[in-house]
């Protein structure tokens, strides 16, 4: 199911993970020391990177039988370091090794929590850590390398604006120089920390779940190529594709040229499918791995929460360890989307579009804000320390968290009242994001049209428009000096047109349109997802011309723009108080317009700062910023998340900014909360289940008849189109409806997410002496060192 994962996004992974230099500035310097034992197992998808980067746990006692079959240690005379496959195993120094992982997300987490995650990735039991480098967060403009459910998986939004077009994950030349450029970046800094060099990094990804996408073995063997160019011949080279012989046939690179590991529903028979496995690698080098085993699901906008049962999830993998198989829990902590970065899905066809939440949570067992005191930690870990050759550590207590009570907002300005502020690109017609240079959130298109050449109610189409469209018309010689009335929105799922008031109007009446960049896709057939307005605007059938695009210079976590409203925001004097006026339900004053809102709280020096949630309960839908960081996407209005998480190393003593840009109306009594706990219960109350939430029989029946669509390997997992149209629970009413959605489901395009992320993984032993090691995080770069890690 590569979703988001860094690992999934094959060429993505070269996608930006943290944020650039504006990532550094908000989140301001900080300084964290790792004592651990760690080994590296990295996997380099085409633009990513596999980083586990934990410390830990001993390698894995064997069974009786087990020993019976294999011998227990390896000959190593010279005490070389050596991470190798043979006689259908893992092999560390001589030793065999059984991989107990987990995906974690440096990205996802504030460089100020590795540590902490890291350390609760012990407790549960890990020996491994796997994660990704996203392309887009480390090169957002190309050349610009800084060191991104992961927004276009990781691909770098410019790479849409070449022309000709890309053909992304394939053999294209110009698409694989650029690549070569990435990894020629990245990987020289790998490969003094592969294990055979004294570092952790023990395998590399050069693709993810590639044949569920495609089939060019050509491409895969140029991956193959650059990736030993710069990491040499000895480290391990892997692909990962879903439980299917057609998947695997497509993805991967059959014989010795790189070890073909799998993955599958959690609640699938885990042995047929490695037994598969063996025909695609050397005799004796195909060790058991399930590279992603998931541990719960993402969420999207609309839909329930989604949860897995704990009890079946830990018996699920138990089923693998007992025999000496491998896993990688997907995720072991998800974390959190911030700025512009969830990323979304598609399901039958481009325009059955979802956005992910900010929330990554993911049901896993160390949850968002780090949390373990959980069923599913609890189930897992008892499973995982029954292989373990010595006792795991304690578990760690939950971090603390405080509501730090209401925050009265003021409204600092209106969208349009700023536009003036903003670059503007002109054009006879709509040209896209990426077109004016606008990557992410918001770009603002305004024209205008002579009201006496039309008769009555005009309609307005937009044909084709990503995301979602907020529709504005004003009289400059009216309307309370040209204030935009609000008409209607067009969305990408559910694109109607609409009908314009007859105005009135002595001059052109202007037309605004506001355009959200929700997230790109990050996986399957449609991601090459260009954003803003892609087709021609028609006012009463009639193409309207003469175009003005404004961009909307928000904070991303890579970005620091010239002109930043969030900045404008925070000095405009919004903290004289007594400008605050409470808005009445039903007032003018409560009208439909984007604009921005600011407040204060304050933490005394003499108090310890502790981690937060940001209510939004009574809004509309926007982004807040808090002391300049964008915290992400909320909608209150949709669901089910309602509160934001707020780490505590955003947050310092003295007075804290809030900042607002809200989309349509506030909260009536201006006003937000900072609360001591997630909550995931907004929206309609009929919102559309995810497809992997509710009982494991379900979740079972789905996984065994999926698996040969892979279904399972995408963020949307089994949202067939059959089960779109109707709740999800009405899919499973009786054995009928489960049969048509299993027809829908292989008659729905395979899909799979591009290999844009280099995994890796790291291990260790008890018998490795404690080791300082270091995560660098500059604008978003991850490096590990073995030395203090500093982030500047």
């Amino acid at each position: 199911m590569k979703y988001n994962k860094s690992l999934v996004h094959h060429h993505n992974s070269s996608s930006v993970l943290l944020s650039t230099s504006n990532w550094s500035t908000m989140v301001r310097k900080r300084t964290t020391r790792l004592t651990l034992f760690l080994f590296l197992l990295l996997s380099v998808i085409a633009f990513g990177v596999f980083v586990p980067v934990f410390a830990l746990l001993p390698s894995l006692s064997q069974s009786q039988n087990d020993q019976q079959h294999h011998p227990t240690t390896k000959s190593n005379p010279d005490n070389v370091r050596k991470f190798e496959i043979s006689e259908d195993r893992f092999w560390k120094d001589g030793q065999p090794f059984q991989i107990i992982g987990g995906d974690l997300h440096y990205f996802r987490i504030l460089p100020e929590y590795w540590e902490d995650r890291l350390l609760r990735a012990k407790a549960l039991g890990l020996n491994t850590i796997q994660t990704y480098v996203p392309w887009n967060l480390h090169e957002p403009r190309a050349g610009t390398l800084n060191f991104e459910e992961w927004d276009l998986g990781g691909f770098p939004a410019w790479l849409l604006a070449i022309k000709p077009a890309l053909t992304l994950r394939s053999s294209d030349p110009a698409f694989l120089q650029l690549v070569e450029r990435w990894w020629g970046s990245l990987l020289p800094k790998i490969a003094p920390l592969l294990y055979g060099n004294g570092g952790p990094i023990i395998m590399v990804q050069i693709e993810n779940e590639y044949g569920s996408y495609g089939s060019d073995k050509a491409y895969l063997h140029h991956l193959v190529s650059v990736a030993r160019k710069h990491l040499g011949e000895e480290v391990i080279l892997y692909t990962t594709d879903g439980g299917s012989r057609e998947t695997i046939d497509k993805g991967t690179i059959r014989g010795d040229a790189v070890f073909s590991a799998v993955d599958f529903t959690t609640g699938d028979n885990p042995w047929p499918i490695f037994e598969l496995q063996k025909e695609f690698n050397s005799p004796g080098k195909s060790p058991p791995l399930s590279s992603e085993f998931y541990t719960g699901w993402l969420t999207h906008w609309g839909e329930r929460n989604a949860q897995t049962d704990a009890d079946f999830t830990a018996a699920s993998l138990k089923r693998i360890l007992e025999r000496n198989g491998s896993a990688v829990l997907y995720m072991a902590h998800g974390g959190t989307n911030f700025g512009f970065y969830n990323g979304a899905n598609t399901g039958s066809d481009e325009s059955d579009y979802k956005a992910d939440l900010t929330s990554y949570d993911y049901d896993a067992p160390i949850r968002e804000s780090g949390d373990v005191s959980n069923a599913k930690f609890k189930a897992l870990r008892k499973a995982i320390e029954q292989y373990c050759s010595e006792s795991l550590p304690p578990v760690p207590s939950d971090i603390e968290k405080k509501g730090y009570g209401s925050i009265h907002v003021s409204k600092t300005g209106n969208l349009f009242d700023m536009i003036h502020d903003f670059d503007v690109v002109e054009s006879e017609i709509p040209i896209t994001m990426k077109s004016v240079g606008q990557m992410s959130g918001f770009l603002l298109y305004v024209s205008e049209y002579n009201a006496t050449e039309y008769d009555g109610g005009n309609i307005i189409s937009i044909p084709k428009v990503h995301d979602r469209a907020q529709v504005f018309i004003s009289c400059p010689s009216q309307d309370g000096h040209g204030k935009p009335t609000y008409v209607g929105t067009f969305e990408r799922w559910v694109n109607q047109p609409l009908t314009l008031p007859n105005t009135k109007c002595p001059s052109n009446i202007s037309l605004y349109v506001l355009v959200e960049n929700m997230g790109r896709l990050n996986y399957g057939p449609y991601i090459f997802d260009m954003k803003g307005i892609l087709s021609s605007v028609y006012l009463d059938g009639r193409v309207l011309r003469g175009w003005k695009m404004y961009l909307l210079p928000l904070t991303n976590l890579n970005e620091n723009p010239k002109v930043n409203p969030i900045v404008q925001a925070t000095e405009s004097g919004f903290i004289t108080m007594s400008t605050r006026k409470k808005l009445k339900p039903k007032s003018a004053n409560a009208r439909i317009e984007p604009a921005f809102y600011a407040g204060k709280f304050s933490i005394s020096k003499q108090d310890k700062i502790k981690d937060t949630f940001v209510s939004l309960s009574g809004w509309g839908k926007g982004i807040v910023t808090i002391n300049n960081f964008n915290i992400g996407r909320y909608w209150p209005l949709k669901g089910p998340q309602c509160n934001l998480y707020v780490p505590a190393p955003i947050l310092e003593h003295g007075e804290n900014i809030v900042v607002i840009f809200e989309l349509q109306a506030p909260n009536p009594e201006l006003v937000v909360h900072l609360v001591d706990q997630p909550d995931f219960t907004c929206g309609p109350r009929q919102a559309r289940q995810s497809p992997f939430e509710g009982s494991h029989d379900k979740l079972t029946t789905l996984g065994e008849d999926y698996n040969h669509i892979d279904v399972k390997f995408i963020e949307t997992k089994g949202l067939v189109k059959g089960c779109l149209e109707s709740s999800f629970d009405s899919c499973f009413d009786d054995k009928a409806a489960l049969a048509a959605a299993d027809m829908a489901a292989a008659a729905a395009p395979t899909l799979a997410p591009p290999a844009a992320f280099i995994a890796v993984a790291t291990f260790a032993n008890a018998a490795i002496p404690p080791t300082s090691i270091a995560l660098k995080a500059t604008v978003g770069f991850i490096a590990i060192f073995y030395a203090t890690c500093s982030f500047r």
